[in-house]
C-alpha cells in the first residue's frame, strides 16, 4: 500500500476528554508508522506541549504546532517558523480588553501569559507544560508565533471585531475552542503549514487524511484528500466542508477506530 499521510488535531480529536492519548490510539498510529504511513500531530498547542503526546506514541511524528506557525521534524528541527510582525503583536498586546480575558503569547520556547490563570493548566496536566506570567507591559512582541485571548465569548467577539478592523487581512484569526480567540501571522494555519508538509513528504493531498474538531481545523480539513470531522466537531465546520465526513466521538478514541477500519488493521 503506498504511504499516506495522516494528520490529526489534538485537543477534542485525538485525545479523550481526560486530554490523554487512549491506548487503542497509540497502538493503531504505531501500527500504522510500522507499515511507513506519515504521522503529523497538528495542534494550536505550542511545539514543546505537543512532546509529550509524540513520546506517548513513540513514532516519528512531525509537529505542527501553534496552528501552523511552526513545523518541526520527527528529529526535532524547526523546518519553519513563521511570526506575527512586531509591530501588529505589540498592537494586540496593547489592545483594551475586559479584565477577565487574559492575553497570551506563544513564542519560539514558552508560553507568557498576563496574569495568573491556574485553571488553564488543566489542560496541560499530562504534559507539564506551563506558562511564564508576565506584565503586560514587559510582554515582548518579537518572535510571536501566536497572540491567543482567553474569555468569555462574548468579550472575545467584541475583540474579535476589534482586531479585524485594525489589521484587516494582515493577520490570520480563529478560533480553537469558544473561550479561545487566537491571532497568527497572515496567512498562517494548519493547512498552509500541511501544503508545505506534503511537498516536503512528496506526497499529494489525495494520500492525506485528516482529523479534526474544530474552526481552526478548517483549512487543514478542506485540504486533505480524506478530511474528517468528529462527531463532538464545531456545527459550523459541516458548512464549510461538505466533502468531509462525520465520524465518532474523541472520547470513543474514533479516529483510532477509523483508522483501523480504513487500513484493516
Amino acid at each position: 500500500m503506498s504511504a499516506h499521510l495522516i494528520v490529526s488535531d489534538l485537543d477534542g480529536t485525538l485525545l479523550g476528554a481526560d486530554h490523554a492519548l487512549a491506548d487503542d490510539t497509540v497502538a493503531t498510529l504505531r501500527a500504522l508508522a510500522a507499515r511507513g504511513h506519515h504521522i503529523a500531530l497538528a495542534s494550536g498547542r505550542h511545539y514543546r506541549d505537543i512532546l509529550a503526546f509524540r513520546d506517548r506514541l513513540g513514532v516519528d511524528a512531525h509537529i505542527i504546532s501553534t496552528n501552523g506557525a511552526y513545523t518541526h521534524a520527527p528529529d526535532d528541527s524547526l523546518l519553519e517558523a513563521r511570526h506575527v510582525p512586531a509591530e501588529l503583536a505589540r498592537e494586540l498586546i496593547d489592545l483594551p480588553r475586559p479584565d477577565a480575558v487574559r492575553l497570551n503569547l506563544y513564542h519560539d520556547d514558552e508560553w507568557v501569559i498576563d496574569a495568573e490563570a491556574p485553571t488553564l493548566l488543566a489542560l496541560h496536566a499530562h504534559t507539564g507544560f506551563g506558562y511564564r506570567v508576565v506584565a503586560p507591559e514587559r510582554l515582548a512582541a518579537e518572535g510571536v508565533g501566536k497572540v491567543l485571548y482567553i474569555g468569555e465569548p462574548g468579550h472575545l467577539a467584541e475583540l474579535e471585531g476589534e482586531v479585524r478592523r485594525r489589521a484587516g487581512e494582515r493577520l490570520h484569526v480563529t478560533y480553537s475552542m469558544g473561550n479561545s480567540l487566537e491571532i497568527m501571522a497572515e496567512g498562517v494555519n494548519k493547512g498552509t503549514a500541511l501544503t508545505a508538509l506534503l511537498g516536503r513528504l512528496d506526497l499529494p493531498v489525495e494520500r492525506c487524511l485528516a482529523f479534526g474538531d474544530n474552526l481552526n481545523d478548517t483549512e487543514m480539513l478542506a485540504l486533505a484528500g480524506e478530511a474528517h470531522i468528529m462527531a463532538n466537531g464545531h456545527p459550523e465546520l459541516d458548512a464549510r466542508l461538505p466533502g468531509a465526513r462525520r465520524i465518532g466521538h474523541h472520547d470513543e478514541a474514533a479516529v483510532a477506530r477509523h483508522l483501523a477500519e480504513r487500513f484493516a488493521l
